[in-house]
């Protein structure tokens, strides 16, 4: 795609989002940081990346790194993935994990271009067995995905590029509106910091107020 192509579909794309959506999703991840459930995230090649960085950022960046945040489990762990895959199936590198660990009243994110993948289908459909909830990133027409899951901000593009450059924004976004509850909901660190030495506190807890 031409350069000017591209940037007329990104800005396009952006555009098409639905904020509401994705507000509707942080609303959705507050209640669950509220009643402590956790939060797993999945994804493929390049949403893989994406859904790393978004376990990154929320629990870490949109809490400001304080203890009580929100709990994010990545289902992206190589040795998990290849030995589910080597003894199972790849289709099931995210749903074994998931009934494993899941439980009900917790969140899974997919992210997912094509919404098609085997693998993203199948966790999707052991989150719904098993009462855990669905957020689902998803490009082009949402695929098999989009019936599967219980909320779906969709990247309405065709270009992979495009759909993952959104989907990375909505991580953003998501988290600068998780931050928000944070700096509203959560109070500043006391000392001594919760879990560490008396004499590491004051430093850590600074630390944390910093971030």
């Amino acid at each position: 795609m031409d350069p000017d192509d591209y940037v007329k579909s990104l800005v396009e794309t952006v555009e098409n989002l639905s904020v509401a959506g994705v507000r509707s999703a942080a609303d959705r991840l507050a209640a669950a940081w509220a009643r402590g459930s956790t939060v797993f995230v999945a994804g493929n090649g390049g949403s893989a990346a994406t859904a790393s960085h978004m376990a990154c950022d929320l629990a870490k960046t949109a809490v400001r790194g304080r203890p009580g945040g929100l709990r994010v489990v990545p289902l992206l762990d190589v040795s998990a993935v290849t030995a589910w895959a080597n003894d199972v199936s790849y289709a099931a590198v995210f749903a074994g994990p998931l009934a494993a660990q899941a439980r009900p009243g917790d969140v899974l994110i997919v992210v997912s271009a094509s919404g098609n993948s085997p693998n993203i289908v199948e966790a999707l459909a052991c989150a719904r067995a098993g009462s855990v909830e669905t957020i689902a990133l998803l490009g082009f027409d949402g695929g098999a995905a989009r019936a599967l899951a219980d909320h779906v901000i969709l990247a309405n593009a065709s270009h992979y590029g495009v759909v993952e450059d959104v989907h990375l924004a909505v991580n953003h976004m998501l988290t600068e509106l998780l931050r928000d509850r944070a700096d509203i909901d959560v109070p500043d660190v006391a000392s001594p910091a919760a879990g560490l030495p008396a004499a590491t506190a004051p430093a850590a807890a600074r630390s944390l107020r910093e971030v």
